[in-house]
């Protein structure tokens, strides 16, 4: 099993900047890919970036090349993603996702970018 706790979101102004982190907790051993998805109300879940375990190998939604960042610190099993110039457009509920074995979602933090 793998614990996984997020922080980071709030409400911010377009043009702003957030920073969401997810720590990892439990069977961390063999997680191969950490990523964020993001949901906004009645819309599907999408992924918005992703990172490998080895490697540190990285993956944008279009949407959001060039704005948003993810990386990973290994030692505290922590994945972030640093998310500047805001738009209203990224407003969602933004959720962590870790896969090795199994996969784990963790509960979600929601942002908010106002106009």
């Amino acid at each position: 099993q793998v614990q996984l706790v997020e922080s980071g979101g709030g409400l911010v102004q377009a043009g702003g900047s957030l920073r969401l982190s997810c720590a990892a907790s439990g069977s961390t051993f063999s997680l191969s890919i950490m990523a964020w998805y993001r949901q906004a109300p009645g819309k599907q879940r999408d992924v918005v970036a992703t990172i490998t375990s080895v490697g540190s190998f990285t993956y944008y939604a279009d949407s959001v090349k060039g704005r948003f960042t993810i990386s990973r610190d290994s030692a505290k099993n922590t994945v972030y993603l640093q998310m500047n110039s805001l738009k209203p457009e990224d407003s969602a509920v933004y959720y962590c996702y870790v896969r090795g074995k199994d996969e784990f979602w963790g509960q979600g933090t929601l942002v908010t970018v106002s106009s």
